[in-house]
């Protein structure tokens, strides 16, 4: 109980950290929490796009609105300017009447080559601007739009324009530009008010979709990352993935597999420091029996029979290799095999020692074979190698012993020497290795090939080979296991250490 209420206050205060963004001494550093969030960053950037779409769209409309109003000041003008009779003459309160109607100050026609007043009223003593709508661009009438709301109040201007069918070559009028400026401002702000309300029901929107779409799941698979990273081990951390068939529903996938296989393999650690630990004590003790058993053995030197004889110094040998097995166990902080200690010597005995350490030169029961030249030499550690073929025979030994009974049961080690490389074969005429362990086949505790198995044998063998710069492979067979070691000579590997460092110099 006091164990979960530790474990239950350092979550706590975990997440305590991680909200507020502080950070304890020891412990893994965290971020601050941003002021805003995903969501909110999300509304924000949406609202100010849709107004920068809606600028986009308000200025043009206010040039064409600009234009339009002139245009229409123009038609009035004209239509007040068709009232006149050639040759006529209206009192000024007529003329002052038609062009208080067309808003207009002044109107002028030019008809036959010739420009023609044919209204107008008290004129202004300056004209602010002339523009002729005729040969205006796009930009122009943006440009003069915009240039409408900074200008002096009480201005006048001359708009010359394209006047009606049969009407003359070009109309001309003045007018007042303050009726134009506050039309303009009414419709500027509408359009405002239309953008504001646009803009909140599409931000909505958008905002909407994508938090549910995007912005909370991936909230979900964050919380899920930091939540697991805070206790890796706990299985009731790992994401549960959705049934989404988006990006978002694979990545959900992905990271519940990784947090899984991670998991795993933290607990495998756990398990394997805990069994590093046993093994540590057992092999102490163990260290110390053998010890006893070498001073007996080293009595047995001294008795004459025959057989005692012939036996003891393999004993002898056998307990030296276990007590210096032991001993480089326990050496403390070693987290791999010693490097090998390398000497040329011929192979065939090792693989008899080999063999009569199995007892496979005694048995009838199955065919022990060694192929291979009595002159063939390998350059490689002897201990190291012994156990690197001692764990292959171990497991062709049984392997055959499931298939006993069957038709020539054999072992077989060959080897040959190709240039400065020994490749040595380990054939058995077992089941084979079955299809599930070959992906693994040399990972401890993953690549067993039979049940029960630990794999520690394969992945040993594998890691002395790699040591002296060799290769272990499973070759291929209908029939029986063929495992493959390849070493080469120290001569090859200095070489090579060479031909890396040319390349990095």
């Amino acid at each position: 109980m006091a164990s979960e209420s530790k474990a239950k206050t350092s979550d706590e205060e975990a997440l305590a950290a991680a909200e507020t963004g502080e950070v304890k001494s020891g412990s893994r550093p965290r971020r601050r929490t941003p002021l805003l969030g995903l969501s909110s960053k999300l509304l924000i950037l949406t609202i100010v796009f849709v107004m920068i779409a809606e600028v986009l769209v308000f200025v043009p409309s206010v040039a064409n609105f600009r234009k339009n109003w002139l245009v229409e000041r123009l038609a009035a003008a004209q239509i007040a300017a068709l009232a006149v009779a050639p040759g006529q003459e209206l009192s000024q309160s007529a003329q002052d009447d038609l062009l208080k109607n067309a808003q207009v100050r002044g109107v002028a026609l030019k008809r036959g080559g010739r420009r023609n007043l044919i209204l107008q009223s008290e004129m202004p003593a300056t004209i602010a601007g002339h523009y002729d709508l005729r040969e205006a661009s796009w930009m122009t009438l943006i440009w003069d739009a915009l240039a409408v709301f900074f200008a002096p109040s009480n201005e006048y201007i001359r708009v010359v324009g394209q006047p009606g069918f049969g009407a003359g070559e070009f109309i001309e009028i003045v007018v007042a530009q303050n009726p134009l400026k506050a039309a303009m401002v009414r419709f500027g702000l509408s359009i405002l008010g239309l953008s504001i309300i646009i803009s909140v029901i599409t931000a909505a929107l958008v905002y909407l979709s994508l938090n549910l779409m995007l912005v909370r799941p991936m909230m979900r698979i964050t919380r899920s990352m930091v939540r697991f990273s805070q206790n890796p081990e706990d299985l009731s951390r790992i994401i549960v993935p959705s049934d989404r068939k988006d990006e978002i529903g694979t990545a959900e996938r992905e990271l519940a597999h990784m947090q899984n296989e991670l998991s795993g393999m933290l607990q495998q650690k756990t398990r394997l420091a805990s069994l590093g630990l046993a093994v540590s004590k057992i092999n102490h003790d163990l260290r110390n029996i053998l010890s006893s058993a070498q001073l007996i053995s080293d009595r047995l030197g001294g008795v004459q029979d025959p057989l005692v004889q012939r036996m003891a110094p393999k004993l002898v040998n056998s307990l030296d290799r276990a007590i210096r097995l032991c001993t480089d166990t326990l050496k403390f902080g070693r987290a791999q095999e010693a490097a090998p200690v390398r000497a040329v010597y011929p192979l065939k005995p090792l693989v008899e020692e080999v063999g009569e350490s199995l007892g496979l030169s005694e048995t009838n029961a199955f065919n022990w074979r060694i192929d291979m030249p009595a002159s063939l030499e390998v350059d490689a550690d002897h201990d190291q190698l012994f156990r690197v073929l001692s764990n292959l025979c171990r497991n062709a030994l049984q392997a055959v012993e499931t298939q006993y009974g069957g038709a020539n049961p054999e072992i077989v080690v060959s080897a040959n020497r190709t240039g400065a490389v020994v490749a040595i074969e380990v054939r058995d005429s077992g089941p084979g290795v079955p299809e599930r362990a070959r992906t693994h086949l040399f990972e401890p505790f993953q690549g067993s090939a039979r049940k029960g198995g630990t794999g520690l044998g394969l992945a040993i063998a594998a890691e002395l080979v790699q040591a002296h710069g060799g290769e272990i492979v499973l070759l291929e067979e209908t029939v029986g296991t063929i495992f493959c070691i390849t070493i080469p000579d120290r001569v090859v590997e200095l070489h090579n250490s060479r031909e890396i460092i040319r390349a990095e110099g």
